[in-house]
């Protein structure tokens, strides 16, 4: 199997040279500390000779430059690799919308907000810190490394071997141990983290009712649980990552005893005292400050390496859950026609809607519906209230009857007027309880349904739908800004917006859930009751509105109201099944 976070790589659309450059100046950083401490370890010795200052000038000015080198390249690798990193964790953000807008909605409708917003936002960012602190800091350590071995060659073979293999096991052996060790931690808490995100949502978005239904105090406790398992696991992590990053400061103390006493035998072959030795073939004072100096920089490249193992462990967990999510969405989906669009063509003419033996669910849920399935006719002017208590399956209805998710048994299909078959997700328009509030204008968030929807077109829906008066009192009426989105209104004003949405949508059928939901009782009567009007309606006698709600008062809609049908769908929890009971 492919190994998930090269797959992930593949979406942020990375290109060589942004990566080349950010591991060169990262390159030229560590060289120039490398160099630094070589250089500095020799003008050290050289100067305990007194030699003539002259004799210095050029390793003084050496010096210098590579102090500053240092620093200004480290600051230039920091400007490129986070301009790379979050300049690709754009792009995969993008191409994972594209990728869920384009392939199966039975699988987008499925997913829970929590796993979504886990998996586009700290994944991703995961994703990016692979490069950030794994693959750069890897390449710096695997250059620097080889570059100090190399230097070192030339005072000691021997010096030479021991530094090789006390890198070896400070760059490769320790952030293997750490990254195998963190790996169960890391999974751990990851999935604390998506259930504190959840239980967060839950609690925010649904505040009012959790309120009211007594079940705030669980949600909180549920998310302060998850909180405190994502610290025990990170705790648990930091454990072994101490006992990893302790291999660093050993095979670095390994290393510079090991220095010294070879510097201590190749002193011991001079037959005259060190300090009168300046040059030649031989020991040097310089060479032996070289020898006890040059490993205390090299290992300042790989000790970064523990945590780069950590991350690059963390990231392919979680480039393994965003291919995962890019997966399940599957391949673009073909509209009608054998073309490759996220978008289909809407087909606005009225058509008639025929549902036969209809059992609906998610991929997650058991079949609901009755045995024998759910049948009935609706043409134009059709209305349907589908009533049911919370659980017993009225939105997934819905998105089954959207085409966003297929039929566990049944077909729904639909014909223009003469007869001939319509794509149904293209003569359908669907609007979810939790539809959402862009923090922008009013009008923007109107044109989200109908993008060349006139100004009196709006205006008009914004009348209908009661929003006249809110909107005048604005400071810009319809181009007032909603900062925050849906925390700029109130749930009643934006259950209305919703409905504006729904009428300015061309599509012939209207599916709507819970549109009178934070409304009081009178207003949600009124709307409801001009819903299920065919003449006189808020949507006319051409369009078919389907709507799921949970108001007391849909029986008497729809016994008061001609061509309006009331479905009743009994909970599983109350009967062990899904059952429907049809009638209007």
């Amino acid at each position: 199997m492919a190994d998930p976070l090269r797959r992930a790589f593949g979406l942020l659309g990375l290109r060589p040279r942004p990566i080349a450059t950010a591991a060169l100046l990262g390159v030229g950083g560590a060289l120039s500390a490398l160099g630094l401490a070589a250089l500095s370890a020799w003008l050290i010795t050289r100067a305990w000779q007194m030699p003539p200052v002259l004799y210095l000038s050029v390793a003084i000015t050496a010096v210098r430059a590579l102090g500053i080198s240092r620093g200004v390249f480290r600051y230039l690798e920091r400007l490129a690799t986070h301009d790379l990193a979050l300049g690709a964790m754009a792009t995969a953000r993008e191409r994972i919308y594209q990728a869920l807008a384009a392939g199966s909605p039975a699988y987008s409708v499925t997913l829970r907000r929590g796993d979504l917003l886990a998996r586009t936002g700290d994944d991703i960012d995961e994703i990016g810190n692979a490069l950030i602190r794994g693959v750069i800091p890897i390449a710096v350590g695997a250059v620097t490394g080889v570059a100090a071995v190399v230097i070192m060659a030339f005072v000691s073979w021997w010096a030479a071997v021991v530094l090789a293999v006390a890198l070896i096991v400070s760059g490769v052996v320790a952030p293997w141990l750490a990254a195998r060790g963190s790996a169960r931690t890391i999974a751990d808490g990851a999935q604390a983290a998506t259930r504190a995100s959840e239980a967060t949502l839950a609690a925010l978005w649904h505040a009012p009712e959790l309120t009211v239904a007594r079940r705030r105090d669980h949600v909180l406790a549920v998310a302060a649980e998850a909180d405190a398992a994502e610290i025990a696991a990170a705790d648990r992590g930091l454990r072994s990552q101490a006992a990893a990053a302790a291999a660093t400061p050993l095979a670095l103390g390994a290393s510079v005893l090991a220095a010294c006493l070879i510097g201590i035998h190749l002193a011991s072959s001079v037959p005259t005292s060190l300090a009168g030795v300046a040059t030649g073939e031989g020991l040097t004072p310089m060479a032996l400050g070289v020898l006890i100096l040059l490993p205390l920089s090299a290992f300042e490249s790989t000790g970064p390496l523990t945590q780069a193992g950590i991350q690059l462990e963390r990231s392919r967990q979680s480039a393994a859950r965003v291919m995962a999510l890019v997966d399940g969405a599957g391949p673009p989906e073909e509209a009608p026609g054998g073309t490759d669009r996220t978008d289909r063509p809407i087909h606005t003419a009225p058509v008639t809607m025929r549902i036969d033996g209809l059992r609906w669910g998610r991929p997650s849920t058991p079949d609901l519906g009755p045995a024998d399935g759910v049948s009935m006719r609706l043409p134009p002017g059709g209305r349907l209230i589908v009533v049911g208590e919370s659980g017993s399956g009225k939105s997934t209805l819905l998105l089954t009857l959207a085409g966003l998710l297929a039929p566990r048994a049944g077909v729904v299909t639909c014909q223009d007027d003469s007869g001939d078959p319509v794509d149904l997700r293209a003569a359908t328009c669907y609007f979810a309880e939790e539809g959402h509030i862009f923090s922008t204008t009013v009008r923007e968030n109107l044109l989200v349904a109908r993008g060349d929807a006139t100004a009196a077109e709006i205006s008009d829906a914004v009348a209908a739908v009661g929003l006249s008066g809110w909107v005048d009192s604005l400071p810009d009426g319809l181009d007032t800004e909603l900062v925050g989105g849906a925390e700029a209104v109130s749930g009643g004003q934006r259950r209305r917006l919703l409905l504006a949405r729904a009428l300015l949508h061309p599509a012939p059928i209207v599916l709507l859930d819970e549109p009178t939901e934070h409304l009081d009782a009178d207003d949600a009567a009124r709307i409801l009751r001009r819903l299920t009007v065919g003449d006189g309606g808020l949507f006319g006698p051409d369009r078919i509105v389907v709507v799921v709600t949970h108001q007391t008062v849909a029986q008497e809609i729809s016994g008061s109201e001609q061509g309006c049908r009331l479905l009743e769908i009994a909970s599983v929890a109350a009967t062990g099944k899904t059952v429907g009971n049809a009638g209007g």
